[in-house]
């Protein structure tokens, strides 16, 4: 397999270390948190919430994007 080498700033590399699990490598790190998820495994997460639950996690998630 071809390599590449990459200069990286020390905090990028130590976010990348913290992520970086046993036995895997840094490439195996950027390929696990580069994957795209697909976003139909969350469909019915929410289900089982009673629906003023649902509303102080969305007013919760609204004040978080606006600050």
């Amino acid at each position: 397999m071809e390599t590449k080498n990459i200069a990286i700033t020390d905090d990028a590399y130590n976010l990348l270390k913290k992520r970086k699990k046993e036995n895997e490598s840094f490439s195996d790190v950027i390929r696990r948190i580069t994957k795209k998820e697909n976003i139909m495994k969350f469909a019915g997460a929410w289900s089982y919430m009673p629906d003023s639950e649902i509303k102080k996690i969305k007013r919760n998630i609204s004040k978080l994007r606006n600050h």
